[in-house]
């Protein structure tokens, strides 16, 4: 039997080292080797679909693949066929604890938005299809969050639960920019290319620019109004991962709106050594905010009882 944990622990280091640190550091204990399968697994699948496979035929004939081993996983049918990287899903779908908005709901959501990529492919995509795409990859990573950091705690499902990832992949989108039209993704609207005069090569234009800035301020607002959702979570562990995930992004949009909103071919600091301080000076002041919440909380349950009166004798 092929050993998935190691294979997921391989990629996601390679991948993404805040990922990886967030899924040993705050998972749960005995969810850390799912929460690396997870992110993965669908790492794989993405760069399988972004940079290996080169035919539209072949990129469906992949994700039809994906999404019938989920299906037969479901069913409890798993093939005998699997690559070792599928058999991550089969093992996180295998563990699965049976509540529809965790595990399944992360892995059907990030299906959706890989075949969401596979179709816009090489073409312009309208605004409701874009909003579209974001509100599915949100509804995955949150409820990511969610289930493998504290698993049995029923977390407020309050209408800005997903602002905050509505923000980072609006940011994600611009700071990608340059590099997925290269790769045939267009993340501009197909309503504002000819209406709106765009040039998709001409980041110096001030049409371009002014879409960007447009796009940096309401990412900048899903991001601050998101981070209010965070910061009332109870689950410390899981408000620090929702805080480290943000500040990534808040740090990009900071470096777009210094650039005059002048996208970059790429966006080194997001890996540098400052970025790296910045999130982990972040763990203080959150727990010890987080600290003070809970104490006024539990003050405030304390004092909002009804005072007992003791029984007559």
């Amino acid at each position: 039997m092929f050993d998935t944990a190691a294979l997921a622990r391989s990629i996601t280091w390679s991948s993404s080292k805040q990922s990886y640190l967030t899924a040993v550091l705050l998972a749960d204990r005995d969810l850390v080797d799912d929460c690396l399968r997870a992110y993965a697994y669908f790492r794989w699948a993405d760069d399988r679909i972004d940079l290996d496979i080169s035919s539209t035929d072949d990129r469906l004939r992949f994700l039809r693949r994906q999404m019938k081993l989920m299906e037969s996983c479901y069913r409890r049918e798993q093939p005998a066929d699997l690559a070792p990287e599928e058999g991550m899903l089969a093992d996180l779908i295998a563990h699965d604890r049976g509540n529809p908005d965790g595990l399944q709901s992360f892995i059907r959501n990030f299906m959706w938005v890989l075949e969401f990529d596979v179709s816009r492919k090489g073409r312009p995509v309208q605004a409701q299809d874009l909003d579209a795409y974001s509100t599915h990859l949100a509804k995955a990573v949150m409820d990511g969050f969610q289930y493998f950091i504290g698993n049995s705690h029923r977390y407020p499902k309050s209408p800005d639960r997903l602002l905050a990832v509505l923000g980072a992949h609006g940011t994600h989108m611009l700071r990608d920019m340059r590099e997925d039209l290269a790769s045939g993704y267009i993340n501009i609207p197909v309503e504002n290319l000819p209406a709106g005069g765009f040039r998709t090569d001409d980041f110096d234009g001030e049409i371009l620019r002014s879409w960007v800035r447009h796009e940096a301020a309401r990412a900048g607002t899903h991001l601050r109004d998101g981070r209010r959702y965070i910061d009332s979570l109870d689950v410390l562990r899981c408000k620090l991962a929702g805080v480290w995930y943000c500040a990534r992004f808040e740090r990009v949009l900071d470096l777009i709106e210094r650039d005059g909103y002048r996208l970059r071919t790429d966006y080194p600091e997001r890996k540098n050594l400052a970025t790296w301080m910045h999130i982990a000076g972040l763990i203080l002041p959150v727990t010890v905010k987080h600290c003070l919440q809970q104490i006024r909380k539990s003050t405030s349950r304390i004092l909002s009882r009804p005072e007992q009166t003791p029984e007559a004798t």
